[in-house]
This record gives C-alpha cells, structure tokens and sequence, in this order.
C-alpha cells in the first residue's frame, strides 16, 4: 500500500510538483480502482475537504498527461481513472451494474499489438473491454 510519501515521490519522478490535491487524488484513485470522477472527489473531499470540481478534473487532467493515471471510458459509461498505467491491460465489465475489473493481455508479449492489418500505423496501446455479467448479476433472478 503506498504512503503519502510515495506519492509525493511520483510527482516528482514526473517532475510534477508537490500538492495536496495532486497527492489526494492520486490516493483516491488507488484506493478505489475504476472510479468516476464525482467517487473522486468525494474521496479528496473526505481527505482535504474543500476542494472545487475544477481543481480535480484539473488535477485528473494533469496526472493523465503524466502517465500517473490511466483513464478508461467503456461505451455508455462515463470517464474512470486507475492507476495501473504501462502494462497494456483490458477490462471487464458489467452490462448490468458497471462493474469493472482487470484483466491481464492474453498471452504472451502483448500480442494484441499485433494487429492483423495496421494499415501503416505505429501502434503503441490496444484497448479491448471485455462485456458481460458480474458474477452477482449472473447470479441474481431476472425480473
């Protein structure tokens, strides 16, 4: 579990320098994987207290460009945040209740880089969402 202190150590790797909301929300994000924006300010809040919509999306903003966070936006769904960044990892989720989980490349060394006709680009990332039911809705009686 990283500390305050590790936070601040990665802002500065990044040559960000150190605040309060850039370390809050960089917390937030970790302690809850997959989260929207409103759930992270609402942790920041929890943490500093007041602190404006503005100064997150900022701060979401400015951590993203850095690679500290990766956002995600699975179709219909509105903008998430992790911080697993680098690994070209995909996702799951939930056609019922939005749940999201990760899920390691397929096999091998990100072989879903290779596409099958890149049509001349240089291609770097691949994001694949997988789509289905948790195991809680799967589980739960249609009504």
């Amino acid at each position: 579990m990283p500390t305050p202190s590790d936070f601040e150590r990665m802002l500065r790797d990044v040559a960000l320098r150190v605040t309060g909301p850039r370390v809050a929300v960089l917390s937030a994000v970790h302690d809850n994987p997959h989260a929207d924006t409103e759930s992270i300010i609402g942790a920041v809040r929890g943490q500093l207290g007041a602190v404006s919509h503005q100064a997150v999306y900022d701060v979401l903003k400015a951590l993203t460009g850095a690679g500290l966070l990766r956002r995600i936006q699975p179709r219909g769904s509105v903008a998430r945040y992790e911080t697993r960044v680098g690994d070209n990892h995909h996702h799951v989720v939930c056609r019922s209740c939005d749940a999201i989980a990760d899920i390691d490349c397929a096999v091998g060394h990100a072989p879903c880089l290779s596409a099958s006709d890149d049509h001349g680009f240089s291609i770097d990332e691949a994001e694949v969402i997988y789509w289905g039911l948790c195991p809680d809705c799967s589980t739960r009686p249609s009504s």
